[in-house]
């Protein structure tokens, strides 16, 4: 009744004026469209969000992101408050970065997909699992794992200035992944897809 609708036009205000991204008319679908999510949810968050089901089927779907491991890892992103459910908030600032992030926030964004354990260096580890599951193996390979191995090996070159600092141990801090994204922008997604392709 009226009270949703005065209490939706507050949080679309609000919203628009917290959301570097997003006009007022965009910020209203956005909400829309979260609640259209929250209806698909499972009830047990109560109209507060919808969680990580809901939340990568949308992905898959809109923005044709499949790998498993990446949709949990945007999945954590978005929810920042760790809660295991989007709230309104998260959604629209999530998608703020995913839509229209500019270089400094993608490169952020991107970073903290790839630093699985959160310490702030993308590690070797790290980097074997993510191409391990973004590429596509070919039966026919004898062994996949060497080559993805190499693989990781050309990333550390390519991107970390500290390659033959000892303290590092094949490891990126964020300073090295965002010197290498802005000599070579097309090393962004380097460890896996995890923004929306152009379309």
């Amino acid at each position: 009744g009226a009270m949703s609708r005065k209490r939706m036009k507050l949080l679309v205000d609000s919203l628009t004026r917290s959301s570097k991204h997003f006009n007022k008319s965009e910020v209203e679908c956005l909400v829309n469209l979260f609640d259209t999510l929250v209806a698909k949810a499972s009830s047990h968050f109560a109209g507060a969000g919808f969680d990580r089901t809901v939340f990568r089927d949308t992905l898959h779907s809109a923005f044709g992101l499949t790998d498993e491991v990446m949709l949990d890892r945007v999945f954590s992103t978005f929810d920042r408050s760790n809660t295991g459910s989007i709230t309104v908030v998260e959604w629209v600032e999530g998608l703020g970065v995913l839509l229209r992030g500019t270089l400094e926030e993608k490169m952020k964004y991107c970073f903290a997909i790839y630093d699985l354990n959160g310490d702030g260096y993308i590690s070797r580890e790290e980097m074997f699992q993510m191409l391990k599951n973004s590429l596509l193996i070919q039966p026919a390979d004898e062994e996949p794992d060497e080559g993805v191995k190499d693989l990781v090996e050309i990333a550390l070159k390519k991107m970390a200035s500290t390659y033959f600092d000892y303290d590092h141990d094949g490891k990126l801090s964020f300073t090295d992944f965002e010197k290498a994204v802005r000599e070579e922008s097309l090393l962004l997604e380097a460890f896996g897809p995890c923004l929306p392709d152009i379309k």
